[in-house]
């Protein structure tokens, strides 16, 4: 019985539970009165952990400081943060072996530099980041600076005059038309690699892997001389996000590949052995589960082409006021407009270059926001309106289910008769 339940996907039955022989119905005995135990803690440090990392710290701290100022003529601040480091590790090595084997000792201290990767990651991200921002103060409370564009302000104005509107929407329409060729061509392109396969498919894969080290300024070159020299003989908004496509499709490509690898072969299986077809399962079946790490490999090619500046440099154009049809004339991106500021030697442009860096950082954030929100949800979590739309079709099952049965009931037909025939049968009545 275990056995033939394990294979249907139910879980076997408790031999703590009973069977009441007058009901024949299973089950379960009462836990009250029987006393529980303290709840055991998984998380959290011990106190002799606690107490090595703390002491490994003030000693690495104190060798510093002893090296730093009195034995050794040393100076300099990082110099004083890699000593004291070291010797921490050193000393949290040499605390941890005293109460534990080798082998807990390599796991402590790999902890510890993993642990220690991720802040000085963490930190680096937020310094950059907050000086940005810092450095963009003076022009971003300005309101100008985002409802104006620098047609008619010079380098000698004020920031109350100017501003980046023409950049921002250079770029939201750059980004755009990029993300309207690169994700259905890179998720195709993932598919076709996992789904289909062969020899092609390796040959795909190889050229997808050694594009993503592709210089930048090679798709620029690629695109000036594909598209403008050959066909529109002008910089544009469109050679400016064809270059950027160039640039996030392998991105997107090698990201979703290793995210569709992940899906479990079994989900395929499952969808096979119910009849449906490769192409069915792939959007019915693989496609829902790896939607959150397909949303994942999106914000990767958007973090890699909406910070481009050397292709849109060639490809677009440098202006100064709002372009709106990104076939014809110069259109500017934030990229290039903070590299066209910051090149001025005059206070108030190095401050908006600072404040388009900010702004660029934002919208950068903003669009992670929304693709999360699109795709962060993992395989099984509905949405309030999929809920709704759930719960609706139950109701109607249910209706349906309910009517066939007062209908087999009045026609005394047994449960097996298909409804058809249900219907025939009433109809010759």
């Amino acid at each position: 019985m275990t056995i033939l339940l394990d294979s249907i996907g139910m879980d076997s039955p408790d031999p703590s539970d009973t069977i009441d022989p007058q009901t024949h119905t299973t089950t379960i005995p009462s836990s009250a009165g029987i006393p529980v135990g303290p709840r055991r803690r998984v998380r959290g440090a011990r106190l002799d952990d606690r107490f090595n990392v703390l002491g490994a710290a003030a000693a690495g701290i104190a060798v510093a400081v002893l090296l730093f100022g009195w034995f050794t003529p040393l100076s300099g601040g990082v110099g004083w943060l890699l000593v004291a480091y070291l010797t921490f590790i050193g000393f949290y090595a040499l605390l941890v072996s005293f109460a534990s084997d080798w082998q807990e000792v390599k796991d402590r201290v790999m902890a510890v530099l993993l642990a220690s990767a991720g802040v000085l990651l963490f930190g680096a991200l937020v310094f950059v980041v907050a000086f940005t921002l810092v450095r963009g103060q003076e022009a971003l409370p300005h309101l100008n600076f985002f409802t104006q564009s620098m047609e008619l302000a010079g380098p000698l104005d004020g920031l109350d005059v100017g501003g980046i509107v023409h950049a921002i929407l250079g770029t939201l329409m750059q980004i755009s038309m990029a993300l309207a060729v690169t994700i259905p061509l890179g998720i195709m392109t993932a598919l076709f690699l996992n789904e289909v396969g062969g020899k092609f498919a390796r040959f795909v894969r190889t050229i997808s892997d050694a594009m993503t080290a592709l210089p930048s300024i090679v798709a620029g070159l690629f695109v000036y001389s594909a598209i403008i020299v050959l066909i529109t003989h002008q910089r544009s908004g469109f050679a400016a996000a064809m270059a950027i496509t160039v640039m996030m499709l392998p991105i997107v490509i090698r990201a979703s590949d290793i995210v569709l690898r992940l899906v479990a072969g079994n989900l395929r299986e499952a969808a096979y052995a119910l009849g449906s077809t490769r192409w069915r399962t792939v959007w019915h079946v693989v496609l829902p589960t790896a939607r959150p790490g397909l949303a994942t490999a999106v914000i990767l090619g958007t973090a890699r082409g909406i910070g481009e500046t050397s292709p849109v440099l060639l490809t677009s154009g440098v202006t100064a006021v709002v372009n709106w049809n990104p076939f014809e004339g110069p259109m500017i991106s934030l990229p290039l407009q903070v590299f066209d500021f910051i090149k001025s030697p005059e206070p108030n442009m190095i401050a908006r270059g600072f404040g388009s860096a900010a702004v660029l950082i934002l919208l950068v954030l903003a669009l992670f926001a929304i693709a999360r929100v699109i795709g962060g949800k993992g395989p099984g979590q509905l949405g309030r309106r999929q809920q709704q739309r759930v719960v609706a079709a139950s109701a109607r099952d249910l209706q349906r289910i309910t009517v066939n049965g007062v209908r087999r009931a009045r026609l005394h037909v047994p449960p097996s008769l298909p409804p058809s025939d249900l219907n025939a049968k009433e109809t010759s009545s």
